[in-house]
């Protein structure tokens, strides 16, 4: 790599560092409202809601391909954030 492709690579290196800090600054905000919800569910069984997820990924589907975002992408990371959300509340739930 010449070192003006490598310099453009640092920068941009730093620009998706700062994009992640963002990105785990909207996680934790994510993660509270997770939290809300799993206060208000009484049952277990209540945790995992397909119609809900259904309902998200369809709506992520349609907003990605309106903002030219592969679907494909968005849609493996909504399923992983989702499973793992559903992870975590299975982890914690009457942990009250």
């Amino acid at each position: 790599m010449s070192p003006i492709n490598k310099k453009k690579l640092n920068l941009i290196r730093i620009k998706l560092d700062r994009l992640d800090t963002e990105l785990l600054k909207l996680l934790k905000k994510r993660s509270n409202l997770v939290n809300d919800v799993l206060k208000v569910k009484i049952h277990k069984k209540e945790i995992i809601d397909q119609k809900r997820i259904n309902f998200i990924l369809k709506k992520i589907k349609k907003k990605s391909i309106q903002l030219k975002i592969d679907p494909k992408i968005t849609n493996r990371i909504w399923k992983n954030m989702i499973w793992s959300f559903i992870d975590y509340e299975k982890r914690n739930f009457r942990k009250k």
